[in-house]
C-alpha cells in the first residue's frame, strides 16, 4: 500500500478528504495545491466532449486524460475511471487496469459498482491496483437517475453492497446521491473513507466535477454549488480580445515578437 493511500485512510473519522476531477496538466497543477484525490472522471464525456452519456469514453480517451493530468499532480492521490465495458470480467479487469496504470503512472482506478462485481475490485487488488469503488447513482450502469436509501430496505443494500466492496479491498468508496441518513449509515459502518457527491456532509469527504464549481458546464443541480462563474469572466474576456483584433488595436507594438528591421 503506498503512502498516499494510507494518508487517505488515516483520514477517516479525522479530517475531510477534498477531491475534485480533472482533465488537463493545467488544471490539475491548481487542484495539486489543494485536493487529497485528483479523478480523471469518465464525465469528460459530458463536460469535454459534450457526448449525453459517459458509455462513449474509452481506454484511449481516460489514458490521454489522465497522462496529461499525471504531468500536474504531485502531491494529490490520482485516481482514473475505468470505462464501461473495461471491466466486464476479472480477466479483462486486470489487463486494462494494468494498462492505464502502466501509461499514466495513477495511484489507483476507479470502478462503479453493479451490486455483483466484487471479484473484479479482489483480483485488481490482488494483483497491486490499488481499487476505488463507487455505488448509489452509478452512470455506467443506470440511466435513470434518482436519489438512493430512501427507505430502510434500499439503505441496508446499499449498506451490504458498500461493505463488500470494502471486503473485496477497495481502500474508498464514492456514494453517489445517496439519501444523508443512509450515506451517514454506510459512513459510520465502513472502516474505509466514503467521499460523497450529492450524498450529504456525512461522509468523510467530498467530490465535485470540477467544470461544474467554476460555472463552466451548464450542469447545476441542487448538490453543486457554483463558486465562481469562469463563464462570464472568459465571456468578456473573448469580448474584449475580439473588439481590439476588429478595432486594429491588437496586437500593438509591444505584442510584437520581433522589432521592425530598419533599412
Amino acid at each position: 500500500m503506498s503512502d498516499k493511500i494510507k494518508k487517505i485512510l488515516l483520514k477517516k473519522d479525522k479530517d475531510k478528504i477534498v477531491s475534485l476531477t480533472a482533465y488537463s496538466k493545467s488544471f490539475a497543477k491548481i487542484l495539486d495545491k489543494h485536493c487529497d484525490i485528483i479523478l480523471v472522471g469518465d464525465s469528460m464525456a459530458n463536460v469535454l466532449y459534450g457526448l449525453n452519456s459517459t458509455d462513449e469514453i474509452t481506454l484511449t480517451n481516460i489514458i490521454e486524460h489522465g497522462s496529461s493530468v499525471r504531468k500536474g499532480v504531485k502531491n494529490s492521490l490520482l485516481v482514473i475511471d475505468m470505462p464501461k465495458g473495461s471491466y466486464n470480467n476479472p480477466k479483462q479487469a486486470k489487463k486494462n487496469a494494468q494498462y492505464i496504470k502502466k501509461k499514466t503512472n495513477c495511484d489507483a482506478v476507479k470502478i462503479e459498482s453493479n451490486s455483483k462485481n466484487f471479484n473484479i475490485i479482489r483480483e485488481l487488488v490482488k494483483s497491486k491496483i490499488p481499487v476505488m469503488g463507487h455505488i448509489g447513482f452509478t452512470p455506467q450502469f443506470k440511466k435513470k437517475f434518482k436519489v438512493e436509501g430512501n427507505n430502510k430496505n434500499e439503505a441496508n443494500k446499499l449498506i451490504n453492497e458498500a461493505k463488500l466492496i470494502e471486503n473485496a479491498g477497495a481502500f474508498a468508496i464514492v456514494l453517489e446521491c445517496i439519501e444523508p441518513i443512509a450515506a451517514q449509515s454506510i459512513t459510520e459502518t465502513l472502516k474505509i473513507p466514503t467521499i460523497g457527491i450529492g450524498s450529504s456532509s456525512y461522509c468523510d469527504g467530498q467530490i465535485l466535477v470540477t467544470d461544474d464549481l467554476l460555472g463552466l458546464s451548464g450542469f447545476y443541480p441542487k448538490f453543486i454549488k457554483k463558486y465562481a462563474k469562469l463563464d462570464v469572466i472568459i465571456d468578456k474576456a473573448v469580448k474584449k480580445y475580439s473588439s481590439e483584433v476588429k478595432k486594429k488595436s491588437f496586437p500593438s507594438k509591444k505584442n510584437f515578437l520581433y522589432e521592425k528591421r530598419t533599412k
